[in-house]
């Protein structure tokens, strides 16, 4: 089918510290196949969303909520000739352990959601992303949807494990405090007291991806965040604790399905 002429566009929220929250349009063909270590929830304003999810095709419209797991891959593209606008918040799940306390981390099948009391609960974190949010706010809904997750989450029996949650949120805190440097199980070993194979099962099964990955992922964000203050692709890099930028470029790709060149072109805060 044809596509409109609408540019592509990505506003980012002001208050990127504690939730990243953008608002997107895309007109035809939006995200390679990626993976991020986040939880990503939203909805579709307008258009269809479509994106293969595990394997199947699925369709986001108006009235729906997107939950797409962490490390699960996806990508995503207009289901339409109109293309297709939609708001997400981008939620560690580290934040939604600090509710839940160690129980396996909500997982939404198929991605998509009709469910009324999760619709209720993302509504303030998909409100206009020029809405500025107030700390207790954040809190307030934070709570809200981790406890609405929790409740219609299915849980496959692999994810009913007996687990370590305060050894693994320690290798989480050792892992930011280091970003920059090339930590090894063995250093979270010496370092948490917790053998390094039983560290690394516990870290997965409570914070969606491995802790490689989740390294990975920090540095990731720094190379955002210097972007859009006008950092070239070389300086964000190396001040992130990458190699080089073509070492960055590809694991950017990876994690968000856009090249870092085109993602900084069409990403403006509001």
């Amino acid at each position: 089918m044809p596509a409109s002429n609408h540019q592509d566009w990505i506003r980012t929220a002001s208050e990127t510290d504690r939730f990243e929250r953008i608002e997107a349009f895309f007109n035809d063909h939006a995200y390679e196949p990626h993976r991020h270590d986040t939880y990503a929830i939203g909805r579709t304003l307008s258009g269809v969303q479509s994106f293969h999810y595990q394997g199947v095709m699925q369709h986001s419209q108006q009235g729906m909520t997107m939950v797409l797991h962490p490390d699960e891959k996806h990508d995503g593209e207009s289901g339409t000739q109109e293309g297709f606008r939609y708001r997400m918040v981008y939620i560690e799940p580290a934040k939604i352990q600090s509710i839940l306390k160690g129980k396996p981390l909500p997982f939404i099948e198929h991605g998509i959601s009709t469910d009324p009391r999760l619709f209720k609960a993302t509504n303030t974190f998909l409100q206009s992303i020029e809405n500025h949010m107030e700390v207790l706010e954040e809190e307030d809904a934070l709570y809200d949807l981790a406890m609405a997750l929790n409740e219609i989450s299915f849980q496959p029996l692999s994810q009913r494990l007996s687990f370590d949650y305060r050894a693994a949120e320690k290798a989480r805190e050792f892992i930011h405090t280091l970003s920059e440097r090339n930590i090894s199980l063995d250093d979270l070993e010496k370092n948490i007291g917790r053998d390094r194979w039983s560290l690394s099962r516990d870290f997965r099964l409570l914070f969606g991806t491995s802790p490689h990955r989740y390294l990975t992922m920090r540095r990731l964000e720094k190379v955002k965040i210097n972007l859009i203050k006008g950092a070239s692709l070389v300086a964000a890099a190396t001040d992130a604790g990458f190699y080089d930028q073509s070492h960055m470029t590809r694991h950017f790709k990876q994690a968000f399905g856009l090249s870092p060149a085109h993602w900084k072109k069409i990403n403006h805060l509001p």
